[in-house]
């Protein structure tokens, strides 16, 4: 049987994850997501998605809470959810640097099934990488219930708590890094004659080419690079090109700054 979910958090990852499980074809009537500012979840409400308020109606009948809400609010909230949350929820925080622990020790003493994810906003297309952490004490039916529900919205990976915060950056803040590469190779496109529209859809398909190549053949980038630099090719000039204004070197260094904000 489906379980209730109520999502406690209305910006883009609450909303993308409602719209991943809604396009993954899970019933609306199970489904509850909260925002102070309701009138801006109407999309969801005219999908007959339950779209309230306030946060502890919403938890009432819900078996699974994901809360997904900026760091300075979660603690004010999980006090307020508290008396509502019984033995047999599974409770998931989606909130970057908050810890299991700080979670458990608010929540609840009946609440064992806690855990963290760190989706990313290509839930809305199916196609997160979500990392998963959780408690010791969390079920392994509450393990696969919480996998199950982030397989539907992509692929899933169970990860150790430390590594949380580098997966965010990887995976989470690693979308942006990708779209920029993406522009990047747009602008570049229409230097060379291309028209805006042509660009993009030259580019993005490339990029997801290039995703399903390390995917199925389970290559090393370098691998499927060789196969495409012929020497003395255009490829390689332009490789050397990027490197030697510091394209990898900077790639690296912004996933290092952005982990080490998160201090």
């Amino acid at each position: 049987m489906e379980k209730k979910i109520t999502i406690i958090g209305g910006g883009n990852l609450g909303q993308s994850i409602v719209n991943g499980l809604l396009n993954n074809n899970y019933k609306p009537s199970l489904i509850t997501i909260t925002r102070n500012k309701v009138e801006l979840l109407n999309d969801f409400k005219a999908r007959n998605v339950t779209v309230l308020s306030n946060n502890s109606d919403a938890v009432k009948e819900a078996q699974i809470i994901i809360i997904a809400v900026k760091p300075h609010s979660i603690e004010k909230i999980i006090n307020e959810i508290n008396p509502f949350l019984n033995s047999e929820t599974i409770f998931i925080s989606v909130v970057s640097g908050y810890s299991l622990t700080n979670i458990k020790d608010l929540l609840n003493n009946n609440v064992t099934n806690i855990f963290r994810a760190m989706p990313n906003t290509a839930t809305e297309v199916l196609e997160s990488m979500t990392c998963i952490s959780h408690t010791e004490t969390s079920q392994t039916e509450a393990t696969e219930t919480v996998t199950s529900i982030f397989d539907t919205l992509g692929e899933t990976t169970l990860i150790n708590e430390e590594l949380m915060d580098a997966a965010t950056v990887l995976g989470a803040c690693g979308i942006a890094y990708a779209l920029r590469f993406i522009r990047a190779m747009m602008q570049g496109g229409i230097e060379i004659g291309f028209d805006a529209k042509t660009a993009n859809l030259i580019a993005t398909q490339t990029v997801k080419g290039a995703s399903e190549l390390l995917i199925k053949n389970q290559n090393h980038p370098e691998a499927e690079i060789d196969k495409v630099t012929t020497p003395k090719g255009c490829t390689i000039a332009g490789l050397n090109e990027m490197e030697n204004k510091g394209f990898s070197a900077a790639l690296i260094k912004g996933i290092k700054t952005s982990y080490n904000k998160l201090d």
